[in-house]
């Protein structure tokens, strides 16, 4: 054993480590401080056996020292907003896709050089321990990293806010590919622990669930009885990029207190029923969005979405009660203009019917009090048209659960019918749709969460241009008659920090030195200038070059995790994004086998002549969604075939990736040159891993849905690969196939005879094929439009193959992509819903 204050190591590789002094520097920003640091945390905050200081105790002894500054500035940052007390903003989410914290905190703390230098003292590459990094499991798509995005923005513009979530044990789930297709295990993100978040013993809040409600003689009604979990507050640090500004992300866990824990029962032998309210309590936290088809199931979700709701309302209001201590004469009308509440899609709806009860139940306000606070407050996004995603929850479930909060919702219904009945004469025959109590099945009453989002929020806002217009002429029609200021539109964005900063340092560093400044990492529209430059040769070399660089690397990461070699001079074609129908990675997969058949039916000469590609698709199916495994199922017995077929598999390849995630992401979208996102038009709200590919050069091929649009608008026509019907013909085309009027392409029937041939081995497909055929029924009628907007995106693949084959022509495209993406920035988004939705200003720590 070394000298106490110098560093023990276990193996000669790590040698030079025992030359660094452990001790503490927690605002360490210089290399052989950070270094000490390091060394002091691996000693004497020790998560592992001693002598060991390999690259996983390397991470977590980094991550801790990186904790260091981040916490200084943190308690600064709410330190100051305490002296400033400004309107703040609460953004309620059931999804945070963080990805990997070490990197994008090094990187906004200006200090990824000095972590280099200092993990190469102590005998370790960053690169390599930023791989140690296991994704925290918060989240599933879109909409989790959009939150995640918006949080890294309202750190950066200093914007005093909060966001809640849920500190799921287990998120989601892993995806692993076999022969079967996929297969969810759970994952194992917190296996260790997270050295990123801090938990906070001392803010706790009680969640009742069930119970009754007791009316008072004055009339007054509580909710009792049931039974009490208790929501402990886990916060870990979102820092901004180049300012002190460190905000929260407070988790909610779920716990029983040891009174809850049956003695008596236990040391009688008892031991489930001893401990069954702890069971119940891991239950809340165990998963991301639990299968539902079964009353437990809903039931769960229920209880996950009302602990997220009561449990950062409670925190809110004691946060505001606070500030008032010293100030006798406060009033509860001061709420809106200290707070601010974003619901982040319906799952957090519960907020308003929670926040009601609290004022009117707990603080002895009227409702006439509770319900101007409520809607001054609360805030709605809707992120989606799909029916299915428009969450309806059966009204014996809440009544069950949360008896109180149905009387409130009711009550909030009752009063809005009268208002439309009173004052709205004409509205009558509207009233069915627009009821947030919805009876109209007797057998199967519910709650539309959306409706009474939509009647109790000031503001409703959409993600995209196309959708919000969607929104206030088709889904909320009604509703935007009665109140047309009510509805806005907020255009998604990504951060540049993550999305091309830090993911693609190479593309990074060319733009700021032909923008002659980095300023463009905080004002994104600075890209523009990068047009003059489009045609530049020696900017094409040089971007060509880094393309290159990061294509190699993804093809590296490919062969590593399936075992697959790619060819970094075929044109990399990437779709990574949820698999659903709507998203139609079934369009992509039906092109790719077409384009396969007619690669086997060429002369060699004739294949020498075509465009080489590597076709990679990835995502999650959702565990209970069996068409969508299917389409999983079959991307992978196609590459399976094609890859293996040495007359075409050096032009073409396939591969599905697994287990798609942020870091994954961070891989594949910097390495990729065409990116399909080709939605049905009018089903996707926005998407955003559009506005990523875009970002880094990559040319998109897609239909005019959601943020595809604007995307088309900012980078020019010539540079977007357009195809497939429009948004306002797809209901038309729908009715037409009803009537038996659809004529299929000859192309497309060759594609699905061609699967159903067995060319990709014995699975059956024609349940997934059927869906494509006939005119109508469930599960058929192709409701998604495959088959009508095939033949166009077959045209729109061949003129991608022809512009590939010109290098000037495509580096030119790309470079306009990058120069175009300025307006898809979340700064800008987040700028506007402060402006526009919370009305909150910076706060910046001095």
């Amino acid at each position: 054993m070394d000298s106490l204050g110098s560093f023990p190591m276990a193996t000669p590789k790590e040698t030079n480590a025992t030359k660094v002094p452990a001790i503490a520097h927690p605002l360490a920003e210089e290399p052989s401080e950070i270094a000490s640091n390091i060394a002091y945390h691996a000693r004497y905050s020790p998560h592992f056996s001693p002598l060991k200081f390999d690259p996983e105790q390397a991470y977590y002894a980094a991550a801790e020292s990186v904790l260091d500054l981040l916490i200084q500035r943190w308690n600064e940052t709410y330190l100051h907003f305490h002296k400033i007390d400004p309107k703040q903003t609460y953004y309620l989410s059931m999804e945070y896709l963080q990805g990997r914290a070490l990197t994008n905190a090094i990187g906004n703390l200006g200090v990824s050089g000095a972590y280099a230098d200092a993990l190469n003292k102590l005998g370790h590459e960053l690169e390599e321990i930023v791989e140690q990094e296991k994704d925290a499991a918060l989240g599933n798509g879109g909409l989790g990293r959009l939150a995640s995005c918006f949080l890294d923005s309202m750190a950066t513009l200093n914007l005093p806010a909060w966001g809640y979530g849920l500190r799921y044990r287990y998120g989601l789930f892993k995806q692993r590919i076999s022969k079967e297709g996929q297969e969810e295990v759970a994952e194992d993100w917190l296996e260790k622990f997270s050295p990123w978040e801090v938990v906070r013993h001392d803010i706790v809040y009680p969640i009742r669930f069930f119970g009754h409600v007791e009316i008072s003689p004055t009339g007054s009604r509580k909710w009792v009885g049931g039974e009490i979990i208790q929501a402990l507050a886990y916060d870990v640090p979102i820092p901004g990029y180049k300012t002190k500004n460190t905000i929260s992300l407070r988790l909610w866990e779920a716990k029983a207190s040891a009174e809850d824990f049956d003695l008596f029962q236990f040391n009688e032998g008892q031991y489930e029923s001893a401990s069954q309210l702890h069971s119940r309590a891991q239950q809340i936290c165990a998963v991301l969005y639990p299968g539902d088809a079964t009353e437990n199931g809903k039931m769960l979700r229920l209880k996950q979405q009302f602990f997220l709701c009561s449990a950062s309302l409670q925190d809110i209001i004691m946060r505001f009660k606070e500030r008032r201590s010293g100030n006798m004469a406060w009033k509860w009308s001061e709420i809106p203009s200290k707070v601010a509440v974003q619901l982040n899609d319906t799952h957090p709806t519960l907020a308003i019917p929670e926040l009601m009860r609290l004022l009117m139940d707990d603080e002895g306000l009227g409702w006439d009090e509770a319900w101007d606070v409520t809607t001054s407050t609360v805030a709605y996004t809707n992120h989606t048209v799909l029916p299915e995603a428009l969450e309806k929850w059966p009204q014996a479930i809440m009544y069950k659960l949360l008896p109180r909060h149905m009387e409130i919702i009711e009550e909030i219904d009752k009063r809005f019918m009268a208002m439309i009945r009173s004052s709205l004469n004409g509205m009558e025959s509207k009233l069915p749709a627009m009821q947030i109590l919805d009876s109209s099945n007797p057998l199967k009453p519910v709650v539309r969460m959306a409706n009474l989002c939509v009647v109790s929020s000031h503001t409703v806002n959409g993600v995209a241009q196309l959708h919000s217009d969607i929104l206030k002429s088709e889904l909320f029609a009604d509703y935007f008659s009665i109140w047309p200021t009510k509805f806005q539109n907020k255009t998604n964005g990504i951060t540049p920090r993550r999305w091309i900063r830090f993911c693609s340092p190479k593309l990074s560093d060319i733009i700021t030195k032909w923008l002659k400044t980095d300023e463009w990492i905080t004002n994104l529209d600075l890209l523009s200038g990068l047009r003059q430059f489009a045609g530049n040769e020696e900017l094409h070399a040089e971007w060509a070059s880094a393309k290159m660089a990061n294509k190699h690397r993804l093809a590296q990461y490919v062969l590593h995790v399936t075992g697959v070699a790619i060819d970094p001079d075929s044109l990399f074609d990437i779709q990574v994004k949820r698999i659903h129908e709507y998203k139609r990675q079934l369009l992509n997969i039906l092109g790719t086998v077409y384009r396969y058949k007619k690669l086997k039916e060429m002369t060699v000469e004739e294949r020498k002549k075509m465009t080489s590609r590597t076709v990679m698709i990835g995502g999650k199916a959702f565990a209970t969604y069996t068409n969508a495994k299917r389409i999983v199922k079959l991307v992978n017995d196609v590459g399976a075939v094609v890859n293996n077929d040495p007359e075409v598999n050096n032009y073409l390849k396939v591969v599905f990736i697994p287990n798609y995630n942020v870091s994954v992401a961070e891989m594949l979208i910097p390495g990729s040159e065409l990116s399909q996102h080709i939605s049905t038009a009018g089903m996707e709200a926005s998407g955003t891993s559009n506005m990523k590919f875009s970002l880094n050069g990559c040319i998109i091929i897609g239909t005019l849905d959601g943020a595809n649009v604007e995307i088309r608008e900012e980078i020019g026509e010539d540079n977007f690969f357009l195809f497939g019907a429009k948004a306002d013909e797809v209901p038309g085309l729908r009715k037409e196939r009803e009537k038996g009027l659809f004529n299929p392409d000859p192309r497309f029937e060759e594609a699905k005879q061609f699967i159903r041939s067995g060319a990709f081995g014995s699975y059956d497909y024609n349940p997934l094929l059927d869906s494509l055929e006939g005119d109508s029924g469930y599960g058929r009628g192709d409701y998604f439009l495959v088959g009508h907007d095939f033949p166009s995106y077959i045209e729109a693949q061949s003129s991608v193959d022809e512009a590939y084959k010109d290098r000037r022509r495509w580096l030119k495209m790309s470079i306009l992509s990058t120069a175009g993406s300025g307006k898809f920035s979340s700064d800008r988004t987040i700028s506007q819903y402060a402006k526009d939705i919370w009305d909150i200003t910076a706060c910046p720590v001095p």
